[in-house]
């Protein structure tokens, strides 16, 4: 198996774009479902996060469409020959970003469609004709009920992170794009984890497969140390930055299961000092990829994000991932902690665990295969100390140690000769009125319910009140004349 990209024979413009982004040698599944996506085949490819998925059905897809290179600039010319479909767009802008470097030196056309942007401008891309379309399910079918793109010439169909598109939430979409696309294809699947069920499905839309499996299904590279800590709720945003200073950490994701406590969880960091964005699905378009750029560019250290964030972001020299909460799913926990360790690197997954969350930690030791240790998290406390009344530092009983508590029953001599006493501080502090003995205003007086009740006037219903007596003025009365 070759193991080197010139050894691939790729055609004079791609093999420069590889040359200029510094590849030399491959990795096992570019080593492996290159050579095989060359010779038109459908492929099942399963492979951990990071090891470069995209490259692999990118490269081997555009040299066999450069029979179809043209440098015409009528649309009718530069047809959809490849469809790109990705679950989540981010995903889908940096898998176009990828393919447009790798055509860079070619004259064949590629664009990105997907929702939270306007339309306009990506029918414009359109109209102008693309031989490859990079789409998210829904963007694209609203695409093709406005008739602003026609996939009857697709060659190639790509499912990237393809057990999500194929999950129950995708499959209705995935089905009707399909409808639209010729029976003779090519249909590529690639994602780092395969479950049985998927591949059931999976078999329904492909013709013969090879399966390339470079690794064991939902394995965890090796490069990523993976730490369980328990903590409770209230203390997982100390033990974080508790590991981001013991560790000298300075960036990392931390994943959360809601976008609520994705927003939360960011403006808690940001009070605490520390320069944190959120990435979830209630942001706009335009706001997460600025977020994402802000990322990248280093202006923030903490991306605080949901599972939107966990498929298949490629973000270089990222050290570390927290799971702020365990997720659901147990296969998310791969994707997650494939933001890190990319390409070879080291790198640290951090998990904290509640009491609640045994039943998810079992789920992903099934998966991963592997036994799990839940160790005490070594953390710092960074809670702020709140003051007493008397302007003395308070900190709750359960967290101070018994040489406090001593110290706090038995006072040194020195510190009462240069301390004033809590009695003396609160005579110079109280007001005097509440000094004084509690005197009964009505001391003779019976209880409420010894009282007599005064009978009722017989003869008349005690509900009837009676009538006030109002002062008026009236007209004196006018003597007959007789």
């Amino acid at each position: 198996m070759t193991s080197s990209f010139s050894n691939l024979h790729l055609a004079e413009p791609l093999a420069r774009a590889v040359a200029d982004m510094g590849y030399e040698s491959m990795t096992p599944i570019q080593a492996q479902a290159i050579p095989v996506v060359l010779t038109g085949k459908d492929v099942m490819g399963a492979a951990q996060t990071g090891t470069g998925k995209t490259a692999a059905f990118s490269l081997p897809l555009l040299q066999r469409l450069m029979r179809h290179e043209n440098a015409s600039a009528s649309p009718a010319r530069h047809p959809v020959r490849a469809l790109v479909l990705l679950p989540t767009r981010e995903l889908a802008d940096q898998v176009a970003q990828q393919i447009a470097l790798y055509a860079k030196h070619t004259k064949l056309r590629s664009t990105v469609v997907f929702g939270g942007m306007d339309m306009k401008p990506q029918t414009a891309e359109l109209k102008r004709g693309v031989e490859v379309l990079v789409a998210t399910p829904g963007r694209l079918l609203d695409h093709i009920e406005a008739k602003n793109v026609v996939l009857n010439q697709v060659e190639y169909v790509v499912l990237d992170e393809a057990d999500r598109m194929l999950d129950i939430g995708f499959l209705p979409d995935l089905q009707r794009i399909l409808s639209f696309l010729p029976k003779s294809r090519t249909t590529l699947l690639f994602s780092a984890t395969f479950s049985p069920e998927i591949k059931r499905l999976a078999g329904s839309y492909l013709q013969d497969p090879v399966t390339i499996e470079v690794a064991r299904p939902n394995e965890t590279a090796s490069t990523v140390e993976q730490r369980f800590y328990k903590v409770t709720d209230d203390d997982k945003r100390y033990a974080i930055r508790s590991i981001l200073k013991q560790r000298n950490i300075r960036q990392a994701f931390i994943f959360s299961n809601s976008k609520l406590g994705c927003a939360r969880l960011t403006r808690a960091l940001e009070r605490d000092g520390l320069r944190a964005t959120a990435l979830h699905g209630d942001k706009s378009q335009d706001e997460r990829l600025k977020a994402l750029e802000a990322f990248k560019a280093g202006e923030v250290d903490l991306l605080v994000c949901t599972d939107v964030a966990a498929r298949g972001l490629d973000i270089k020299d990222v050290p570390a991932v927290f799971n702020f909460d365990v997720p659901f799913n147990a296969e998310d926990y791969v994707h997650r902690i494939g933001r890190t360790g990319r390409a070879g690197a080291s790198g640290l997954a951090v998990t904290l665990v509640t009491d609640s969350d045994s039943r998810n930690v079992g789920d992903i030791e099934k998966l991963i295969k592997k036994k799990i240790d839940v160790e005490v998290c070594p953390m710092e406390d960074f809670r702020p100390a709140r003051q007493s009344r008397s302007g003395e530092e308070f900190r709750p009983r359960r967290e101070r140690g018994e040489y406090e508590r001593s110290e706090s029953r038995a006072p040194s001599s020195s510190s009462h000769s240069h301390r004033p006493s809590r009695m003396a501080q609160r005579s110079a502090n109280s007001d005097p009125f509440f000094d004084k003995p509690y005197v009964s205003t009505a001391a003779h007086e019976p209880a409420a319910w010894e009282r007599q009740i005064a009978a009722p006037v017989k003869g008349v219903s005690s509900n009837i009140k009676p009538k006030r007596k109002i002062a008026a003025l009236f007209k004196a009365p006018v003597a007959p004349q007789l």
